[in-house]
């Protein structure tokens, strides 16, 4: 084989490599959280370096630390390219609200999908080495002459084998989307894109978010009262 064809040959292999290797690799741990623990002062001191450092860019806003100690958890299709609107959503959130933790996570597509999206490698691998020795293979199963269409891919195998792999990796992101953009504020589910079918606009779950928080702070007090 010359260069051009080793070249074609190699860079779709290279790539399978790559994407198999990202595929069953585990995702690397979380960084831990670095808790602030505010520190202790005289009496006569009337202000808090650490939590002035927390928002250094945000105004005083009406809400006043409506979100402290509540949750927002925003799962989102990662392989949908959503996590800027995710990005976006939170920054908002977290200035609207000061204090509010808003946490960013994968919604993995069912199960079925994710079985068969970790089959298609392995799909596109036999396919690669039926044409590369095919000759070998069938008789290996039974097969004494090799069928019609065999001839035909391996007439074109550098252009069967960069299709394989092009189709392959389409159809493999198609099975690990989701498509989801679900909001959860203190696990109550808030906004679902999976029911509504369209991305909550930044008003809109300032609103949901804003209302879910001030229903707590109503609960929470007949709680209190009542106990």
């Amino acid at each position: 084989m010359d260069r051009a064809q080793i070249l074609l040959l190699g860079l779709p292999l290279f790539l399978l490599c790559s994407d198999l290797v990202n595929l069953f690799t585990p995702p690397p741990p979380k960084p831990p959280l670095a808790h602030r623990h505010p520190q202790q002062h005289h009496h006569h001191h009337h202000h808090n370096p650490p939590e002035a450092l927390e928002f250094p860019s945000q105004k005083p806003t009406t809400g006043g630390g409506i979100g402290l100690g509540s949750t927002v958890v925003i799962n989102f299709c990662s392989s949908c390219s959503y996590r800027g609107t995710a990005v976006t959503m939170k920054k908002m959130l977290e200035t609207q609200f000061p204090g509010i933790d808003v946490v960013l996570a994968n919604y993995p597509p069912p199960l079925p999908k994710r079985i068969l999206a970790k089959l298609v490698p392995v799909a596109q691998i036999g396919v690669f080495a039926i044409i590369m020795a095919g000759e070998h293979i069938f008789p290996m199963v039974g097969i004494a002459m090799p069928p019609p269409w065999y001839y035909s891919l391996r007439a074109n195998r550098f252009g069967t084998i960069a299709s394989t792999w092009l189709l392959g990796n389409v159809f493999q992101s198609f099975l690990q989307s989701s498509g989801a953009f679900e909001v959860y504020c203190n696990d109550e589910l808030v906004f679902s894109k999976l029911k509504e079918g369209r991305f909550p606009g930044e008003i809109e779950l300032k609103d949901l978010v804003g209302r879910r928080l001030a229903n707590s702070r109503v609960t929470d007090g007949l709680g209190g009262m009542w106990s």
